[in-house]
């Protein structure tokens, strides 16, 4: 089954967005679609100085040289996240013009325009400046409001339009960044899997299938993605766009990501920079994916056919404990409530963990070749990447290996999903897998 196939059957199951256009000279087709899902309405392109030039203009002029009444917002500065200020600086200009949004730029002029949208009560259509993260399709928008990335609940993109002219044509970083966004499905799918083995998130088949199926052939064309030859870049812009879908098609992030966006997530939330300047989104993913592959590389080692469940219910903390224990590692974070809250949902009583940690004994050997056949091990992931041109370890993001270490502790408390690290905290073996990983010998070592 083609990329486009896979597109459209999965458009048929989304229950936002109804209308894709991923081929060469997609921007054509702007006018055709705005002029289907948005009949009679006024427009107002929103983009930012570099992608203006890029393909804001263009959009602009074939909107109204088409018939379509299009205004224009190009955001002043030159450097800017998604961040509360744009997400009322966007509605103010759409309420100026009574218009809807073409949101012509990256992943922060889509996540801003998305609430934007959603906060007036109207819908927008997207168009990608580069296949660099994501979040095109995704229903919901990460905006870091109050001194924290939040993922803000709102439809996602009504149209999408990827152009693989102006996709080529964006900085390379940008879609090594997009691909490895997109690789960052294989570790988080293998922690899907863990949760519902637990029984915490079922996995849904319609949502898993729509990513899954066409991972492993986008992601093995990684010289393309360096390349950056059209296929390869419209395959993972499609893939991007499918993950998002899939999100749509669960109605939660849970088949997007997991612990590996949470190091991302922490060095956004602590104003991370490299080389004075922020480091991109897929650039922190890559380094967090490569981790968890390690991690998943050390627990497929173990054999917890013969886990001792009596004495991992022993040692198993009580909530107070928990909570006091996120408490004292946050007590220095920028958003220090965030451990404590999150710990609360997170943990489950000694007779949950208990039925939890008798179902991986019973099936520890189906369940460790399911995984094994799920995640990439550290060394593929790792070559990937390298042959992309994406980061592989922290310091090439500007972080210590002592520091990346330090940020497990972190990513294993920050958010209530279940991820491999409180797999490890259940068996008891948290302390042996973080060190086999930065230890001696390990993938990560602390040189």
């Amino acid at each position: 089954m083609t990329i486009k196939q896979r597109m459209d059957l999965a458009l048929e199951k989304a229950g936002q967005t109804k209308g894709a256009e991923i081929s060469q000279g997609a921007l054509k087709s702007t006018p055709v679609l705005f002029k289907k899902f948005f009949p009679g309405r006024k427009a107002v392109v929103i983009t930012d100085q570099f992608v203006w030039t890029a393909a804001g203009e263009d959009v602009y002029n074939i909107m109204n040289n088409e018939g379509v009444e299009c205004e224009k917002f190009v955001i002043p500065d030159k450097s800017f996240h998604a961040e509360w200020k744009y997400v009322e600086m966007i509605e103010e200009v759409m309420k100026k013009y009574d218009a809807i949004a073409i949101a012509v730029g990256s992943g922060v002029i889509n996540d801003v325009c998305k609430l934007a949208s959603h906060r007036l009560g109207q819908r927008y259509i997207c168009i990608a400046s580069a296949a660099s993260a994501d979040g095109y399709s995704a229903s919901g928008s990460a905006i870091v409001k109050d001194g924290a990335k939040q993922t803000f609940t709102c439809p996602a993109p009504l149209v999408i339009i990827g152009d693989s002219n102006v996709l080529c044509n964006a900085p390379a970083r940008l879609t090594t960044a997009g691909y490895a966004d997109l690789a960052a499905k294989v570790p988080a799918g293998g922690e899907w899997m863990i949760a519902d083995l637990f029984g915490t998130e079922p996995i849904r088949d319609d949502a898993w299938h729509v990513i899954h199926d066409m991972l492993p052939e986008v992601l093995a064309d990684a010289q393309g993605i360096a390349d950056r030859t059209p296929k390869a870049v419209e395959n993972v812009f499609a893939g991007l766009t499918l993950s998002g879908v899939a999100m749509q098609i669960a109605n939660d992030t849970r088949p997007l990501s997991c612990a590996e966006h949470l190091f991302s997530h922490y060095l956004d939330m602590t104003h991370h920079t490299f080389e004075d300047r922020m480091v991109l989104h897929g650039f922190q993913v890559s380094v967090g994916t490569v981790t968890m592959c390690a991690f998943f590389d050390e627990l497929l080692k173990l054999d917890l056919s013969k886990l001792d469940v009596d004495a991992c219910i022993a040692a198993w903390p009580t909530k107070e404990q928990e909570v006091a224990r996120a408490t004292e590692l946050f007590k220095n974070f920028p958003v220090p409530e965030l451990g404590p809250t999150e710990i609360a949902r997170k943990w489950q009583s000694p007779e949950e963990v208990r039925e939890q940690l008798n179902r991986v004994k019973a099936t520890w050997p189906e369940f460790r070749e399911k995984l094994r056949n799920q995640v990439y091990s550290f060394e593929k992931m790792r070559d990937l990447f390298v042959t992309a041109g994406a980061p592989v370890a922290p310091e090439q993001i500007g972080v210590s290996r002592a520091q990346w270490k330090n940020m497990t502790n972190f990513v294993q408390l920050m958010r209530w999903r279940v991820n491999l690290f409180d797999l490890a905290k259940r068996t008891q073996t948290f302390d042996t897998l973080v060190g086999k990983v930065f230890g001696q010998g390990g993938a990560l070592e602390i040189l």
